[in-house]
């Protein structure tokens, strides 16, 4: 599949706003915290993927009824559902300057009850996108961090009306980020979040 970028302008991948808040002192901290230990670029992403996926609990996994949007708040409360961790994610990418779009999926839930919207990343790496899922592992997940070829959560499986969305956002999808900022706590996020975009 052909990522393609929301927007032309490479800088709108590195740029902050109200989610990918990368100029939060937190942000900052965490991102330089890994970097301390990164050889590279290449490190460094490797690193802060690794640190969102395995150090941020997917609350849903977790039973943590609480909603986070902005990735310092996603740090600093330690939780998230996959949008959440994926603006963390972004932020801390950004944070070293390394582009990084949003990106989706549409996913069947588990109890195939319908479907969902689920939050990724793709970085930018030798001038091409890479997608990441941080999402967090559990048995029968296991994505890793790969710039060569996808290591993704789940596979779309298109008969049963699952997909790959192409678009690179540079910022939130605004009817992902409208139902993360709407929501009263998770139960109430699960009734909100699109399920396509």
């Amino acid at each position: 599949m052909e990522l393609i970028q929301n927007t032309p302008d490479l800088s709108a991948y590195l740029a902050a706003d109200e989610a990918v808040d990368h100029h939060h002192e937190l942000v900052r901290e965490t991102a330089a915290h890994l970097a301390k230990d990164a050889e590279d670029s290449y490190a460094y992403a490797r690193l802060a993927f690794e640190f969102v996926r395995d150090a941020i609990p997917h609350s849903q996994d977790s039973g943590d009824p609480r909603v986070t949007w902005r990735a310092s708040d996603v740090l600093g409360r330690g939780t998230g559902i996959c949008h959440a961790k994926a603006h963390a994610l972004a932020a801390l990418l950004r944070a070293e300057d390394i582009p990084t779009a949003l990106c989706y999926q549409r996913l069947a839930h588990d109890d195939g009850g319908g479907h969902a919207v689920h939050g990724l990343v793709a970085v930018r790496f030798n001038g091409a996108w890479h997608r990441q899922d941080p999402r967090g592992n559990k048995p029968g997940v296991n994505a890793q961090f790969s710039l060569d070829g996808e290591r993704l959560a789940w596979i779309p499986d298109r008969e049963s009306g699952e997909r790959d969305y192409p678009a690179l956002y540079a910022k939130p999808h605004p009817a992902v980020l409208d139902a993360l900022k709407s929501a009263p706590d998770r139960s109430g996020l699960w009734e909100r979040l699109p399920d396509a975009l």
